[in-house]
């Protein structure tokens, strides 16, 4: 080869090297490009594609058994919507310096289980602190890492979350080993997350992630009634056998697809995600008058028969997020389907009617739980209910649903409800020793929720009633004092049917709501205290670890078990909770109900505030 040829042939080689540099260049930048402006209602201008770019995805070429006669569009149209956030930036330079030295705190909470995981469970779906062993229980598909994608953004841990995206591409949701995949869990926790990931940082790897995991899910509304299967055998739906839906399963099961749904639809451009969860909502709308508590749905339905007759009614664990997701349905539709105002304001109605009562307690502090309501049937044929004191933790909830739809509806009477609801999960925190609330307790309904003097005699009456009822004392002549110091009951409480701390979200959940909406500046100091009990009784060697009962003043027992949502919902909030509030700011974002913030449509908004 002459000399001339081999310069030739040099040049020749870098110019390819220096393409395909070029290429590499513009492909990353346009996969991790995040969107020019927060999208429409439909958000189809910037997504025509309908993830054309992913066309040959298992689940998206399966064939529908029960195709839909006519998919519903997307509501058109810009809305208005008023402003809800009223804490702002302006914030005092203490106030940030201080608030800043308690979000470092969390940050550094969340990465020591960060690290934990990353060393001794990565990619499986949660780790079990103490032994160091980890767990598969949501299909293997790496619950954590995908359920904490927004938080790694959000917390500015950037190089971890590039590594979790990195990984995250390579899932193949059509292999699993479990027999059963519980599709609420899978859409709340990794549908919901890869959708928060998408929306914070553009990377279009994530959109097409979410599209996968869409149509995987979307197989099972393969029903006769287009009701989806809940626990779901995907091995039966990948080999196209019958699909129907099931007979028996919790309401909030059933109703929770929707902010997902509606969010996926509108960055892909593709109806069907809406069309199968606006059928599903249509049937709670249809049913919410007519069910023994008209206004609330019961805490089982049926699916299949399509029949909601249950006699139970809860917003606690059963039916929790079912109604969180009816003022963000509507926000995030930008109010063009005013059926999600009408059935929030209908079970808000109800619920504050019948389930929210004033406990008894010796501070005589004026707030608000929420119990369980059953509906019985008397002798004359006329229903009659019956309110029972059970309060769950998932029922605190409640305050940040209030707080939000009084904002969105501008109801004031939503928003005084928001704060006696959130001063009463406080105050069930800060009346146990070690500052956390339990899972399950009782307590005694106020006879009047505008003048309740704290009666010794009656609160150890009724600790002696539940006794008996329970059969936990047969003796009639029960020593009442001995039984609250053996049961360690606070004054105020009649039972305490489950005693553990299972590191859950809705507590610090709903504070967090309440404080960007109202300012309360006293929420900060709450949140703080309650972060710092539940680091001081949970933390162990390998991040935090659930404990079995926090009504004793010692040294925890603690559970082999961290769900993922410790890290992707309750250190979230804590975290937002001492930010700027500019960061996902609620005037800009709607939380799903795994806690994951999605994108509002771009709106024309409205400056009146509640």
């Amino acid at each position: 080869m002459s000399r001339a040829t081999r310069q030739l042939f040099g040049i020749l080689l870098a110019a390819s090297i220096l393409l395909l540099l070029y290429r590499y260049h513009r492909t990353n930048i346009e996969d991790v490009q995040p969107p020019n402006s927060a999208p429409t209602v439909q958000d189809t201008s910037e997504h025509q594609s309908n993830d054309k770019d992913n066309p040959h995805s298992f689940w998206s070429t399966l064939p529908v058994r029960f195709p839909v006669a006519e998919t519903q569009p997307l509501p058109v149209g810009l809305p208005t919507l008023p402003k809800i956030q009223l804490v702002d930036s302006k914030l005092s330079h203490f106030t940030l310096w201080h608030q800043g030295s308690r979000q470092l705190a969390v940050k550094n909470a969340f990465e020591r289980c960060w690290k934990s995981y990353e060393a001794l469970a990565w990619s499986t779906d949660e780790l079990a602190p103490l032994s160091g062993a980890h767990t598969n229980g949501l299909g293997g598909w790496g619950a954590t890492l995908v359920d904490n994608l927004d938080t790694l953004w959000i917390m500015g841990m950037r190089d971890d979350f590039e590594k979790v995206v990195a990984t995250v591409t390579n899932i193949d949701f059509q292999d699993t080993a479990s027999p059963e995949i519980n599709t609420h869990e899978v859409n709340t926790r990794l549908l919901g997350g890869l959708l928060a990931a998408y929306d914070l940082s553009g990377d279009l790897r994530l959109r097409k992630k979410a599209t996968e995991l869409g149509d995987m899910l979307y197989a099972a509304f393969d029903t006769p009634n287009r009701m989806p299967i809940i626990h779901w055998d995907s091995h039966r739906a990948a080999r196209q056998e019958e699909q129907i839906a099931e007979e028996g399963i919790l309401a909030a099961e059933l109703g929770s697809f929707t902010l997902e749904f509606i969010r996926l639809s509108q960055i892909t451009g593709d109806p069907k995600y809406f069309d199968a969860a606006q059928r599903v909502m249509e049937l709670f709308d249809r049913q919410q008058d007519s069910t023994k508590l008209s206004g609330l749905w019961p805490v089982s339905v049926n699916p299949k028969a399509e029949l909601f007759d249950g006699d139970m009614f809860t917003l606690g664990t059963e039916t929790n997020s079912l109604y969180k997701s009816l003022a963000g349905a509507y926000a995030l539709l930008g109010g063009n389907v005013p059926m999600y105002r009408k059935m929030y304001e209908k079970a808000t109605f109800t619920a504050a009617g019948h389930n929210l009562f004033r406990p008894m307690n010796p501070e005589e502090k004026d707030i608000l739980t929420a119990g369980i309501v059953r509906v019985f049937t008397t002798q004359n044929g006329k229903p009659r209910t019956h309110l029972e004191s059970q309060v769950q933790y998932r029922s605190c909830f409640a305050g940040g649903m209030f707080a939000l739809g009084g904002a969105l509806f501008k109801i004031p009477m939503h928003k005084k409800i928001a704060h006696k609801l959130v001063d009463g999960c406080t105050w069930a925190h800060e009346t146990m020793p070690l500052g956390i609330m339990p899972e399950v307790y009782d307590t005694v309904p106020c006879a009047s929720q505008t003048d309740c003097p704290w009666n010794e005699w009656h609160w150890k009456q009724e600790v002696w009633k539940r006794a008996h009822s329970l059969q936990l004392e047969p003796d009639a002549y029960l020593n009442v004092d001995a039984f609250i110091k053996d049961h360690h009951l606070p004054r105020g409480f009649i039972s305490i049917p489950d005693t553990a701390c299972n590191l859950r979200p809705e507590a610090i959940e709903s504070i967090f709501t309440l404080y960007r909406i109202t300012g309360r500046e006293d929420l900060l100091d709450m949140a703080w205290n309650m972060f710092q009990a539940i680091q001081n009784a949970t933390q162990v060697e390998n991040g935090n670890a659930a404990i079995i009962d926090v009504t004793v003043d010692r040294e925890p027992i603690r559970v082999d078990s961290m769900p993922s949502f410790w890290m992707s919902q309750t250190l979230k909030y804590f975290y937002l909770m001492f930010s700027s509030p500019d960061l996902i700011s609620l005037d800009d974002f709607v939380f799903s109900a795994g806690g994951h913030p999605l994108k509002l449509p771009t709106v024309s908004w409205s400056e009146s505030k509640l």
